[in-house]
């Protein structure tokens, strides 16, 4: 009894199965239909570079001449701290720091040049439709200097500290110290040949 109840149970079951086949078919159809797909947006090979030419611009509108000519020839920012004790036990030396395009923010003793700290931070780009959630090299540089300019205390609090070398070579930053002096120099020297000459001078 119990086997012919369950062979028409089968029985049943397929039939119902033929039926409602095409009926969930076509449901799953309309579905579909009503669901909008979106397309990503298509790879724009020149995104990247004009991101990167409107963040120069931006930050050569908001930094003075003297640090657009800096990063623009030296691939840096120079920002002298202002708290009056400084990073690394500096005892009220004047001290500055380095700001890189992705690199972290380096602090050093100004009149020696000893390296002192890496302060690592970070500003991703989370609008972007795809690639990577870097912002352009110039927008990073800029979130970095206005957040130094603005209240470094707080950068210097936030920021994941290291010793100096540790992702930035050592020699390659007083390298750059050493560049940034050169550089300097010449800029004074040119600031001075274009300065008018005094009468009876």
């Amino acid at each position: 009894m119990l086997l012919a109840l369950a062979a028409t149970a089968l029985v049943v079951a397929a039939l119902l199965a033929e039926e409602l086949a095409p009926l969930v078919a076509q449901a799953w159809r309309r579905h579909k239909a009503r669901v909008r797909v979106v397309p990503a947006p298509p790879y724009d090979p020149g995104r990247e570079r004009r991101a990167e030419q409107r963040a120069r611009e931006l930050l050569r509108s908001c930094v003075g001449e003297e640090d657009w000519a800096m990063y623009r020839e030296l691939g840096f920012i120079r920002v002298w701290g202002k708290l009056a004790n400084g990073p690394g036990g500096t005892g009220g030396a004047p001290y500055g720091f380095l700001i890189y395009p992705h690199k972290p923010v380096v602090s050093y003793l100004a009149q020696t040049h000893r390296l002192l700290n890496e302060y690592c931070v970070t500003f991703p780009d989370l609008e972007r439709p795809y690639g990577s959630e870097l912002l352009p090299d110039s927008d990073d540089v800029l979130a970095k200097w206005m957040a130094l300019t603005g209240d470094e205390r707080r950068l210097l609090e936030q920021a994941n500290m290291h010793l100096p070398g540790r992702q930035l070579a050592a020699e390659k930053v007083r390298r750059d110290l050493w560049r940034l002096h050169q550089w300097e120099r010449v800029r004074l020297r040119q600031r001075h040949d274009r300065a008018p000459a005094r009468p009876g001078g």
